[in-house]
């Protein structure tokens, strides 16, 4: 029997109800599928899924511990790394200039000392890193609540999932959240491979 999460709430909001418009065709074009959109998440999310299952423990410790949905983990981890699968000993996103890479870990922590500088903790597949990730997408979450007062509870949570990409101070509307933010569908992005992890196991 699997480890079972007793609410598809949180204290930052319900992931199934955020509304998405998915992978833009950037994105989709990773995987050269010849459409984007919701269906495109769906199909990335199930191409790492298998992969996922080696986290599912430590995932679901985490989300337990922060309140926060552990498909939501899941579809940063299915995002970020491809469940470990684009990652070269834990980095991510190679940086030329720095030769360095500029995240870690499968929810690749930014590393970069001219953007998060975070000092990753953990190894790259561990628990405490996923930890020390959660906790900064949450700080996100709550920077967006206090920029934002006037949108709904799911607003803000889709608003902190694309300044964990790109920064709060590059969140500057709803309706063009993910205007700045890699690929232009970051928050689009995870929360339908989210939702499609909350129909497949992660709920």
């Amino acid at each position: 029997m699997g480890i079972f999460f007793s609410s598809p709430y949180s204290t930052y909001g319900d992931i199934a109800k955020v509304s998405t418009n998915g992978a833009s065709k950037e994105t989709a074009n990773q995987d050269k599928l010849g459409y984007h959109g919701v269906r495109a998440s769906q199909t990335m999310a199930k191409t790492d899924r298998k992969r996922m299952e080696n986290y599912r423990t430590i995932i679901y410790s985490v989300a337990k511990e922060k309140d926060i949905h552990p498909a939501l983990i899941a579809g940063i981890i299915s995002r970020e790394s491809r469940a470990g699968h684009t990652l070269n000993n834990g980095g991510g996103d190679w940086d030329s200039y720095r030769r360095a890479y500029n995240g870690f870990g499968l929810m690749q922590v930014d590393v970069n000392p001219k953007g998060g500088n975070h000092i990753p903790r953990g190894e790259w597949d561990s628990e405490e890193h996923l930890e020390q990730a959660t906790d900064i997408l949450i700080g996100h979450i709550q920077t967006i609540r206090n920029k934002f007062p006037g949108w709904c509870t799911e607003q803000k949570l889709k608003g902190g999932i694309a300044a964990y990409n790109m920064g709060p101070g590059n969140v500057h509307s709803y309706n063009k959240v993910d205007e700045k933010t890699t690929g232009g569908d970051y928050s689009n992005d995870v929360v339908a491979r989210a939702q499609w992890y909350i129909d497949n196991g992660f709920n």
